[in-house]
């Protein structure tokens, strides 16, 4: 009895997936890069190289600290400088060029003060005075009108008050001038110098605090504890002495420019104000004048009725 021999279907064999020839992938090196990508199949992520982070060995509150520490260390030492010297006890740095002529500013600001509020009050009486003068004016000019047998008289007193009114306003307006310009120098162009003299002032009390407190350090025993502070000292005394020389040079420059400044202006100003004065009392003196010559003498006044009766 002959087998039958099995269909050809019975045996399935697995068909492998055609390879592309153009492929060329290097497995020895594993390099993803040289894999070509396959459609529908995302690419490897490329290869990084270790990721250094630098970590940050300032921390902000040991440095807010410190700040805060060494502020209250200065402020301490400067603080023991002023009352020290306001006590009469302890040194201070001089500059003999200097700090006479910041004296003399003071003085001179002082005294300019005083002129420029003398010289408003007389202004703003004056202005008081000019508008009485001129009330007073109108009120003889209704009158001139109201008595006929005093009209002239009337006329002429009215015509008076209102010139010396008008001219009184002159003055005024010139006085506001002159105190107008006064103020911008004491309270602006002065000021500015007094505000520089304040910071001189500042820094001479800051340089005066570390030349002392390195004096004292000088004055102790050295070894190993003291000698690295001594030298901390010594480089805040350098510090502290170039600022107080650059402040005290700029301040210096300053006052001499405003020495040279405030004259010009005082020397422009005072003579505008003389001259308006004598301008007011000149045409006032004029215009009456005129008045009277024109008046001529006083004519007796007509015989009463009873006389005439």
């Amino acid at each position: 009895m002959m087998e039958e021999a099995e269909p050809s279907g019975g045996v399935i064999e697995e068909e492998t997936p055609p390879q592309d020839t153009n492929t060329n992938y290097n497995h020895a090196d594993g390099d993803a890069a040289s894999c070509p990508a396959v459609e529908g199949v995302p690419a490897p992520p490329p290869k990084r190289g270790p990721v250094v982070v630098r970590a940050n060995n300032k921390n902000p509150a040991s440095e807010n600290l410190e700040r805060v520490r060494q502020w209250s260390v200065a402020t301490y030492k400067c603080t023991r400088q002023a009352v020290s010297e306001r006590l009469g006890r302890g040194s201070r740095t001089v500059d003999l060029d200097l700090e006479p002529r910041l004296e003399l500013l003071k003085d001179d600001r002082q005294r300019y003060d005083g002129v420029t509020k003398l010289a408003q009050t007389l202004a703003n009486q004056l202005a008081q005075f000019s508008v009485t003068q001129k009330t007073l004016g109108d009120a003889f000019a209704e009158l001139s009108l109201k008595t006929p047998p005093l009209h002239v008289e009337f006329t002429a007193n009215a015509d008076a008050q209102k010139f010396l009114s008008k001219s009184g306003e002159t003055l005024t307006a010139s006085l506001n001038a002159f105190t107008c310009d006064m103020s911008t120098l004491i309270n602006k162009t002065i000021e500015d110098t007094m505000i520089d003299a304040r910071r001189y002032e500042a820094a001479r009390v800051e340089y005066d605090a570390y030349r002392v407190d390195l004096e004292e350090l000088n004055l102790g025993p050295r070894d190993a504890l003291t000698l690295p502070r001594l030298e901390r000292a010594q480089k805040d005394f350098q510090s502290q002495r170039e600022r107080y020389q650059r402040a005290r040079d700029d301040l210096s420059v300053k006052v001499r420019l405003l020495q040279e400044n405030k004259v010009k202006v005082l020397h422009q100003q005072l003579w505008l104000l003389h001259a308006a004065v004598a301008a007011h009392a000149s045409s006032c003196h004029a215009f009456l004048e005129e008045c009277a010559a024109a008046l001529g003498d006083p004519d007796c006044p007509p015989p009463s009725w009873l006389e005439e009766s």
